[in-house]
């Protein structure tokens, strides 16, 4: 299962875009719709296995998620 680092969310989905905005210093709502980029319920759905690797584009960052690793954020 993927990893959501420090904090209790309810999906990898929501922790992307909480963690963008976080790094930016803005409010979530401030950024671009994640839907816009990625399906976030596949998105949520692939981590509920054992081997995952997605990496996508998103607001300057490339993000990555992969199983049993917290969520790594690389400006773009």
């Amino acid at each position: 299962m993927c990893t959501v680092p420090g904090e209790s969310v309810e999906s990898v989905s929501v922790a992307i875009v909480m963690a963008v905005a976080e790094r930016e210093g803005i409010t979530p709502e401030e950024l671009r719709p994640l839907h816009d980029v990625v399906d976030p319920d596949a998105l949520d759905a692939l981590c509920t296995t054992s081997e995952i690797s997605v990496a996508f584009p998103y607001e300057g960052y490339v993000v990555t998620v992969t199983a049993d690793e917290p969520i790594h954020l690389e400006k773009h």
